[in-house]
């Protein structure tokens, strides 16, 4: 009997190691069937796909990319790529966390309690004019063992009042002051970034000296950096502004006499999770290395255990089709857990229409629990770890986290890029290219720019409170779909009928349907409804297919050949019908004299701007 070595690979080794440049090579003839004539590493580069800030997903990580493991330490140590804690969630889990802006204390109260009994473990609460009143927060927190929930403030200019009520309802309870957890949610740079308002510094200060002093499980300081995700900031750009604001706060905190230790215990750190799961893996790791590397600079690098709370981004949240909203948080959700987050909160499906209902509350905290306790995703520390595309991409992201902050500092520190309108202006140029790319649907939205649909019942929700406003804008992946579905909802409400499109499929099944779904598709994201009746016409038929279907434009489907044979005449035709404008599902150079009748349309086409003119020339009001 042959008694193999047990090294796991035994099996495989009378095969000779497959080469990159044998893998290239294979890449380069299968590229070449498809028309492009490249090599080597131009190979490479034609199957990657482009991030934002410059960086790219390469379609192979081989054990050459390796070395982007070294230097990420252990779990628990510096410079906690792997974790700010040995054990991760291991032991509990993450944080639960659910936010709560109701501005009734009652219904807040009702809500806490029903999210406390099933499954959620810390409360985010919004306090403010607008939102839940400093003297309603004990009504809303009756009930709540404040020993065992964690309470996370977020108070804006009201911060002082609601620290100290906080406290006084923390002492009324009967609490051990080294018992209390949560934050108070001291944060002048962010409040700053919402309202284009100087905050004062001094309650922060005092609150930061207090819980150092007496409560040793609170911190006094968020570093929140939603404001620039929301002004539509890229991953880098996010983590870069945060680290500038953590580096703000510690020289704060260090002049006023807190050591660098007692500082950073301070500071908890709030970022975006997407659904785009690698990006947000990468983005947590890389910043926890990052402030690791601050707090190196400072003088301490085991000082810089970054405490991480993620929020599902709400700039991802479409109010069209909402339900889809479930899958985008549960994969933004996969990807904080997996990435490290020490605390989550995913945020209500229908958090963009208003006010959630518990039936959406339920799902959100859910969604938490499934991962955690049927997915078992904590079970695991770092479960992204090792893996060449995450550690490469990690690296990656927190050089260009890097430079950005660098060139906050460059421009007088975050305070100063802020007032300067530096950063205002980085982040608008990002979000004016990712803008781009969602109107050419090349980030396509599902349920908005793809597979829309006309005729579902709109999800109606109790307003939310108005969030500050004055500083840097608040942005949305689906705002200028919803311009146009908002113009064609009110022609609609007027008229009785939405704007409609003609789709004149020529020929057989075959020939026209790839074109038509993808016309019906495209105009429907405008609120333009496809009619597609008769199936099939040509140009003697076209003029009263036309007339009967009450449409304004037309637009031909069919294939090249087709084009060719038929869509001059059918174009003619029904531009004598009286079509305003005739659109073509295909890209110019089918024949000549069709190009100049017709507007084509195809994939990759400015989507916006053509539902934007087909609805000015409709006389839809914008």
């Amino acid at each position: 009997m042959t008694v193999l070595p047990d090294d796991g690979l035994s099996l495989a080794a009378e095969f000779p190691d497959a080469t990159h440049e044998q893998w290239q090579r294979l890449v380069e003839g299968v590229l070449r069937k498809s028309g492009k004539d490249v090599s080597g590493s131009a190979a490479e580069e034609a199957l990657s796909t482009a991030l934002e800030d410059g960086l790219s997903t390469r379609p192979l990580y081989t054990p050459h990319d390796a070395e982007a493991l070294a230097g990420v330490g252990h779990p628990g140590f510096a410079p906690f790529v792997r974790g700010g804690r040995a054990a991760g969630s291991a032991a509990a889990g993450w944080d639960v966390r659910q936010r709560h802006a109701t501005g009734d204390p009652v219904r807040t109260n009702e809500s806490v309690l029903a999210d406390l009994e099933n499954g959620v473990t810390s409360l985010w609460l919004t306090l403010g004019p607008d939102a839940l009143p400093v003297a309603g927060l004990e009504r809303a927190l009756d009930g709540v063992y404040l020993d065992l929930a964690p309470v996370v403030l977020d108070a804006g200019a009201d911060v002082g009042p609601a620290a100290r009520e906080l406290l006084r309802l923390i002492e009324a309870a009967g609490v051990a002051k080294d018992a209390a957890r949560g934050n108070l949610g001291a944060d002048p740079l962010a409040y700053e970034a919402r309202t284009g308002t100087e905050a004062g510094t001094e309650a922060a200060v005092e609150l930061a000296r207090l819980c150092g002093r007496e409560y040793g499980g609170l911190r006094a300081l968020t570093v929140d950096a939603l404001p620039y995700h929301e002004a539509g900031g890229s991953a880098a750009q996010e983590l870069g502004a945060s680290l500038a604001t953590g580096v703000a706060y510690l020289r704060l905190l260090t002049g006023a006499g807190l050591t660098l230790q007692e500082a950073c215990a301070q500071l908890e750190f709030r970022y975006a999770a997407t659904a785009d799961q690698f990006l947000t893996i990468a983005k947590l790791r890389a910043a926890r290395r990052l402030w690791a590397r601050v707090a190196e600079a400072s003088g301490d690098a085991d000082a810089g255990a970054q405490r991480q709370h993620v929020v599902t981004s709400p700039v991802m949240m479409a109010r069209r089709d909402p339900w889809v909203n479930m899958l985008r948080t549960t994969v933004a959700c996969l990807g904080a857990g997996v990435g490290g987050a020490d605390a989550v909160t995913v945020l209500p499906f229908d958090h963009s229409l208003g006010l959630p209902d518990a039936f959406a509350r339920r799902i959100a905290r859910n969604t938490s629990t499934i991962l955690l306790e049927e997915s078992h995703l904590a079970r695991v520390v770092d479960p992204a770890g090792g893996s060449w595309y995450v550690e490469r991409l990690t690296v990656e992201l927190a050089h260009k986290a890097w430079e950005f902050f660098q060139q906050i500092e460059g421009a007088g520190g975050q305070a100063a890029a802020l007032r300067s309108g530096m950063l205002g202006d980085s982040l608008a140029a990002t979000w004016a290219e990712r803008s781009k790319k969602l109107a050419e649907r090349r980030e396509p939205i599902t349920g908005v720019s793809e597979f829309p649909n006309l005729t579902e019942k709109p999800v109606e929700r109790e307003p939310a409170p108005a969030g500050p406003t004055g500083g840097l804008p608040r942005v949305r992946r689906d705002e200028a779909y919803e311009a146009l579905r908002a113009r064609s909802d009110a022609h609609l409400e007027k008229t009785g009928t939405r704007p409609k499109v003609f789709l004149a499929a020529l020929g057989p099944a075959a020939a026209h349907t790839a074109r038509v779904s993808f016309a019906a598709n495209l105009f429907q994201a405008g609120g333009i409804e496809a009619v597609h009746d008769p199936v099939t016409v040509d140009a003697t038929g076209a003029s009263g297919a036309l007339k009967a279907s009450g449409a304004r434009v037309a637009c031909v489907c069919s294939s090249d050949a087709l084009y060719t044979a038929e869509g001059a005449a059918v174009a003619a035709a029904l531009t004598a019908a009286g079509a305003e404008r005739v659109f073509l599902a295909g890209r110019p150079g089918t024949d000549a004299a069709l190009d100049a009748a017709v507007t084509h349309v195809f994939a990759g086409c400015d989507a916006v701007a053509v539902l934007s003119s087909t609805l000015d020339l409709m006389g839809v009001a914008p």
